[in-house]
């Protein structure tokens, strides 16, 4: 368990995720689960008539986060690997001897420990999917405003074609509906454990099933057909679904920044007194853009532990299991800062329709090529037409250098060139694109 004194939870932490979100996955609320697991366990089997109801609620009543201590309990961890140990030895103390047979009863560590993660997990998606609802909306509004506002497209890392903000902006609303989808998916299936020893309820007896069934229950958690000890399906979908939230948020930070650069100029981020220098007053950092974007680069990484730790031997893992611990927490850390600065980016994000537009008529027409070449193409072939227009954006001036090429002239009339030169004429079905992703992110979010 991560102490919570350390430095990084008050220097750096807090430039990577969320308060509501940290509060759910913190010492406190980690403990507050593993009680409440215990609670659900005891009134379960109580439910099924293997415990006496006053012990199962003598034990209940002793499941209160504030009689114990995280910090012991986390440093008495070390001697059995992990913390329900201790927390079960200080349990069983605390409650009336006459109930002290019941406590943890027919479970094993693991058991409480995943339900009890399975638990922080959903209360802490809650508070992010909150956040990314808000993302969505901030996105869907500047789609919707900017549908047919021009900028040059770019792409490997070139000017490239005419595109409009709200396509562009269509496009990070569709990444993140689609992870919101995945997150909100993972959230309401997360399963509890329970199996025992060996993962075959033996403690139980034949009311074993029934047993997993009211525990679920009672904790929230969907009830799965078997134990997973060491089959980790419910681990690696949250870590693909928070890491493809992650990356959803990371192409929108990417973006954000890269037309934020003094150069282009075509957005910058809001916000009164965000984003200043210790050096020079003159600068106004994207901040968001770069926390979203250094999280989105941490994700990867803690996926792949996920992923890495989830081949596990036999009925228990020898270390897989433990691995999965703090990756697991810290990917839920970094998604909800994610997510939350990334509402607040695209909340007050400022948009200057005039310096896209500047930029794109700075090319000198040279990104309508493709245009060009397809009003040619008809008579000249596809190939040659192409072919011809490349070599005018050779020169200096493109629309003269076409205007002087015999060619052209026998094809186009100089009305015909401007039109053909005209970036709004080039947008394709941009339009109607925005709109379909405006009516799936109705739909999906």
């Amino acid at each position: 368990m991560r102490p919570s004194s350390s430095p990084s939870d008050t220097l750096l932490r807090g430039l990577s995720g969320t308060p509501d979100v940290d509060a759910e996955l913190g010492d406190t609320a980690l403990l507050r689960a593993l009680l409440d697991v215990e609670a659900a366990l005891v009134r379960a089997a109580a439910d099924a008539g293997l415990v006496p109801a006053p012990a199962a609620e003598a034990i209940a009543a002793g499941c209160r986060a504030d009689a114990y201590d995280p910090v012991v309990l986390g440093a008495a961890a070390e001697d059995a690997g992990n913390p329900v140990v201790p927390l079960v030895r200080e349990l069983t103390a605390a409650v009336a001897e006459s109930a002290r047979p019941w406590v943890h009863y027919g479970a094993t560590s693991q058991d409480v420990l995943d339900s009890a993660l399975a638990l922080v997990l959903s209360r802490a998606l809650t508070p992010l999917l909150r956040h990314l609802d808000a993302a969505v909306d901030a996105v869907a509004g500047l789609a919707r405003a900017h549908r047919d506002t021009p900028m040059i497209g770019r792409t490997l890392g070139q000017q490239a074609a005419p595109t409009t903000f709200g396509l562009k902006a269509a496009g990070w609303l569709l990444g993140l509906v689609e992870a919101r989808r995945r997150v909100l998916q993972v959230r309401d299936s997360l399963p509890a454990q329970l199996g025992g020893a060996v993962g075959t309820l033996a403690g139980y007896g034949p009311a074993g099933p029934a047993v997993v069934e009211r525990f679920a229950a009672r904790l929230g958690l969907a009830a799965a057909p078997l134990p997973w000890h060491t089959r980790r399906q419910p681990v690696l979908d949250l870590a693909a679904a928070l890491g493809g939230l992650l990356a959803a948020a990371g192409k929108v930070a990417l973006d954000v920044g890269l037309l934020a650069q003094t150069e282009v100029g075509e957005l910058s981020e809001g916000g009164a007194g965000r984003g200043g220098s210790s050096a020079m007053p003159h600068k106004r950092n994207p901040v968001d853009s770069i926390l979203v974007g250094a999280a989105a680069r941490r994700g990867p990484g803690l996926v792949g532990t996920l992923f890495a730790a989830a081949g596990q031997e036999h009925e228990r893992a020898a270390g897989g299991w433990h691995a999965e611990w703090e990756p697991l927490l810290d990917l839920v850390h970094l998604a909800g800062g994610a997510a939350a600065r990334t509402a607040r980016m695209l909340t007050h994000l400022r948009v200057d329709p005039q310096r896209m537009r500047a930029n794109l008529d700075a090319t000198g027409g040279l990104p309508m090529a493709e245009a060009v070449a397809a009003r040619l193409a008809p008579a000249l072939g596809r190939a040659a037409a192409h072919d011809l227009v490349r070599r005018a954006t050779t020169g200096p001036r493109f629309r003269d250098a076409l205007l002087a090429d015999a060619q052209v002239r026998a094809h186009l009339s100089e009305a015909d060139l401007d039109a053909a030169l005209d970036p709004r004429a080039w947008l394709g079905s941009a339009g109607h694109l925005v709109d379909r992703a405006l009516a799936y992110g109705r739909s999906g979010s």
